[in-house]
């Protein structure tokens, strides 16, 4: 892996990743104004083509490997994961210019809100080789399969509603995702997981896992209220054996990241934590990603970001 350091960034045109279905399409009308955002820094701008993540994905790691000077993703946390697996461990600077549902990697490591100032201070850290460099999650399962995060990875009831949205047909949008969270709620139980922090093995029952590099997920959720990017340490919440009743109940305190006050939640920290239970598949960043077991390891200054 390539140490990411200080030092000014390759030569090289500004590569683009842009999701135009990002956030339901509310800020496709923007994107040549923000092209032209990022052109004000002087440097090429190649916008990548892509029909879908996979693709995605595979131009980010193109690009990079034919010398782009920057990788700059405009869309939400599901556009930055893709972006991420490209430049992680690598001397590439990242911008992230939030245009989706849920922006949280790019508004917990200090991006604007706004994608139109979001791109001006890209673009000026790309002027003044500016930038700030922060941590990510890099996460290995079996067989050895690699995968990078920036905000939360999920690993118990979110990431069992999901796998069952993404499984149904019917209904389309939200409502999908609503119906999810009814039939896993009436289905809930806790599952017993091991976890071993540093080293030093955890076996517990749990209804909800997350191991956050930052502090939010979906879209503003504080589900590791303390975790810090820049600590080169991962936040682990964990809800014990909740009921139904206390987790609807508990559930709406994420967003103030209150619910780790509860008695029945628990919170630790660590540099490494490998995660084990029968039958999940985690959701990093909002996406699917690996089948647990996986290991999982706070990479201190592993991108560089343009900020």
């Amino acid at each position: 892996m390539l140490p990411v350091t200080a030092d000014d960034h390759l030569p090289g045109p500004v590569a683009v990743l842009a999701n135009p279905t990002a956030g339901r399409g509310r800020h496709r009308a923007l994107l040549p104004r923000l092209l032209d955002g990022l052109a004000a820094a002087g440097r090429p701008i190649r916008l990548l083509s892509a029909s879908g993540p996979a693709e995605a994905e595979a131009a980010c790691r193109a690009a990079v490997a034919d010398g782009a000077g920057a990788l700059v993703a405009i869309g939400g946390d599901g556009t930055v994961h893709r972006a991420l697996q490209a430049v992680a461990g690598t001397e590439v600077p990242f911008g992230s210019i939030p245009a989706g549902t849920g922006n949280d990697f790019a508004l917990d490591t200090g991006f604007p809100a706004d994608p139109l100032v979001a791109a001006d201070v890209i673009a000026s850290a790309l002027r003044d080789g500016r930038g700030h460099a922060v941590d990510l999650a890099r996460m290995v399962g079996v067989g050895g399969t690699e995968r990078w995060y920036g905000a939360v990875l999920a690993a118990g009831f979110d990431a069992i509603v999901n796998e069952r949205a993404n499984r149904m047909r019917w209904p389309r949008g939200p409502r999908r995702y609503d119906l999810a969270i009814l039939v896993e709620l009436a289905r809930l139980r806790p599952r017993r997981y091991t976890l071993r922090l540093d080293g030093v093995p955890h076996e517990l029952d749990a209804v909800l896992v997350a191991v956050g590099n930052c502090p939010t997920y979906g879209g503003g959720m504080r589900i590791c209220p303390d975790a810090d990017p820049t600590d080169g340490l991962l936040d682990v919440v964990v809800a014990g054996r909740v009921n139904r009743r206390t987790l609807i109940r508990v559930k709406p305190r994420i967003y103030q990241g209150t619910h780790v006050s509860h008695p029945l939640v628990r919170s630790f920290r660590a540099r490494t934590v490998e995660l084990t239970a029968e039958g999940i598949t985690t959701y990093a960043d909002g996406e699917r990603s690996l089948d647990l077991p996986v290991t999982i390891s706070a990479v201190p200054g592993a991108v560089r970001l343009l900020r």
